[in-house]
């Protein structure tokens, strides 16, 4: 008979969280809110009748024996995932994707059903996430990252870069027409993350923007390339997240700006596990699919430069 085990629950909030060294991480990772975290290491804390974490000036640090714990259950909570997966997926390989929310929307999923067709035998799931710190959670097989390609611990491979290309409504176009980098300025911007790509494209363009510090800024590039179509401002967008609004019409090129974003799509997966069957098929594919896209936007580009 088992001696008394800790909760299940409390033991997969500890683990997340000494992976990621944060509550917060821990709670995206778990889909639960950072306070049921907080509680889940306190009922384990008092469980075992000791501390796992320091908590000082909002770092978290493991205690000695909360490293020696965590060394020793995360690989067995691995194990328990792993083998109730072989149990339940009747004997089905599956593929956990890691994908940013507007790389999963604007490109992945109108082509994943061309993997699905290709490989039937493998059961695809996407997880959207904004990831890209270098450390991949234990369930995820493959991720996308969108950064700069300097991940330890990590086989990365560069999917593409794309240019950052200045787009708007047609209807926006057609009330205010852009012939030229003066008329930039009548214009309200829309930004994505930070102002710094229309700061950039400001100097490569060497001319001064005034506007660039207003204008609307979000946290995602769906939101933003939704409120460009809306006719609401001028986006500067990757090319490769835009390509299916500019292919539709919604959107269309307002002056050719030839800069390249300094950010660039790669497909990670762990290094120890670069043999794996499921990984490299995928891998294999969706380079093949980028291949095509990219393509695709270069005639774009030559028909726009004419």
């Amino acid at each position: 008979m088992f001696k008394r085990l800790p909760p299940l629950n409390s033991l997969k909030a500890f683990d997340s969280a000494a992976t990621h060294l944060s509550f917060t991480k821990a709670a995206d990772e778990l889909f639960v809110t950072q306070a049921a975290v907080s509680h889940q290491i306190k009922l384990l804390e008092d469980f075992l009748g000791i501390e796992l974490f320091i908590r000082k000036n909002r770092v978290l640090e493991l205690t000695e024996k909360g490293k020696w714990y965590y060394g020793e259950i995360s690989p067995l909570l691995q194990k328990l995932a792993n083998v109730t997966e072989k149990l339940v997926s009747k004997d089905k390989s599956h593929l956990n994707i890691s994908v940013p929310q507007t790389f999963a929307i604007q490109w992945l999923v109108p082509r994943l059903i061309h993997f699905n067709q290709q490989y039937p035998d493998i059961e695809v799931r996407i997880r959207a996430s904004e990831q890209d710190e270098g450390v991949l959670n234990k369930d995820i097989d493959v991720a996308i990252y969108y950064g700069y390609g300097n991940w330890d611990n990590l086989h990365t491979e560069l999917l593409a870069k794309a240019n950052l290309v200045m787009l708007a409504a047609p209807k926006l176009l057609a009330e205010k027409p852009v012939h030229n980098e003066k008329d930039l300025k009548k214009h309200r911007l829309i930004h994505i993350h930070t102002r710094e790509n229309w700061q950039l494209l400001s100097h490569h363009l060497n001319v001064e923007l005034p506007n660039v510090q207003e204008g609307s800024l979000f946290s995602h590039t769906f939101m933003a390339l939704q409120t460009a179509v809306y006719g609401q401002g001028l986006i500067l967008a990757n090319q490769m997240l835009a390509q299916q609004e500019i292919s539709s019409g919604n959107l269309q090129i307002v002056l050719p700006t030839n800069l390249t974003d300094p950010k660039g799509f790669y497909v990670v997966n762990n290094q120890n596990r670069d043999n794996e069957n499921t990984i490299q098929i995928f891998r294999q594919w969706i380079v093949e699919e980028m291949n095509k896209t990219i393509q695709q936007q270069t005639e774009t580009q030559e028909k726009f430069n004419g």
